[in-house]
C-alpha cells in the first residue's frame, strides 16, 4: 500500500472515530456525566491511582470505569474489588482505545446511573493521543521513575491534556528526577496545563486530585443547568 493510500485510510478511520466520539460526548453532556481519559506510559501508576480513588469514594458515588489493555483483564479485576461497575476492554494488540470500543463497552450500561466515568487507556503516550473518546478531559500521568523530558519527547499528549499528574513522588529521594524541570517542560508545551504532584502510596496529592474531579463535576453541572 503506497503512502497516499495509507494516509487516506488513516484519515477515514479518524473521521469515523471523531463521529462516534462526538455522539458519545453529546450523550455524556445530556446525562451530566464527567468522562476523563487517563493516559500514560506503562507502569506510571494509572491503575493504582484509580484503586485509591475508588477506595476513597463512598459506596453511593455514581462512578464507573472502563480499563483498556492489550491482553488480560488484570486491571479490571483489581478495580472491581471496590464495588463499582468496571469493564475491561481488551484491544488484542491495538496500542490505544478508540471511540467505537467505548461505544460498544457502554452499549448495555444504564448511563443514567453514572456521574463520573473513568477511562484508563492502554499504556502508551503516542497512539492514544490521536483518538478522541468523547471525554471531557485527557489526563496525562508521568512518574518520577521516567524522565523530566517526557513532555518534550511526547508533546502531543501534554498539549491535549487538561491535567498532568506527576506520580510516585514518594520516590523522589531515591531517583535523579527534577520535579521543577518536569513542570517547566510541561508548561513549555501547554502553558495552561494544570498539574498535581501525587503519591498514591502515601496519599500525598490525593486531596488535590479529588478536588480537581469535584471542580470539574461542578463545572459540568453548571454548564448543563
Amino acid at each position: 500500500m503506497n503512502p497516499p493510500v495509507i494516509e487516506k485510510v488513516a484519515q477515514k478511520i479518524l473521521s469515523e472515530n471523531d463521529r462516534i466520539a462526538a455522539a458519545l460526548r453529546a450523550s455524556f453532556l445530556q446525562r451530566h456525566i464527567l468522562c476523563v481519559n487517563l493516559i500514560s506510559s506503562p507502569g506510571s501508576g494509572k491503575t493504582l491511582l484509580l484503586e485509591k480513588t475508588l477506595e476513597a469514594f463512598p459506596k453511593t458515588e455514581r462512578v464507573a470505569v472502563l480499563t483498556g489493555d492489550i491482553q488480560t483483564d488484570n486491571d479490571a479485576r483489581r478495580l472491581a474489588r471496590y464495588g463499582f461497575p468496571v469493564r475491561q476492554i481488551t484491544t488484542a494488540g491495538a496500542c490505544h482505545l478508540d471511540a467505537r470500543m467505548i461505544e460498544k463497552a457502554l452499549a448495555d450500561w444504564d448511563l443514567s446511573t453514572i456521574d463520573t466515568l473513568f477511562i484508563e487507556n492502554v499504556g502508551n503516550l503516542v497512539c492514544p493521543t490521536a483518538y478522541d473518546l468523547g471525554e471531557e478531559a485527557k489526563i496525562v500521568l508521568l512518574s518520577v521513575t521516567e524522565g523530566e523530558d517526557k513532555p518534550l519527547k511526547y508533546p502531543g499528549i501534554f498539549f491535549k491534556s487538561d491535567l498532568a499528574i506527576f506520580t510516585k513522588i514518594d520516590l523522589l529521594p531515591f531517583v535523579p528526577f527534577q520535579l521543577d524541570e518536569a513542570h517547566e517542560n510541561a508548561r513549555k508545551i501547554h502553558p495552561g496545563i494544570e498539574m498535581i504532584d501525587l503519591s498514591a502510596h502515601t496519599g500525598q496529592g490525593m486531596d488535590a486530585w479529588t478536588q480537581w474531579l469535584a471542580a470539574r463535576k461542578a463545572k459540568r453541572h453548571s454548564a448543563c443547568a
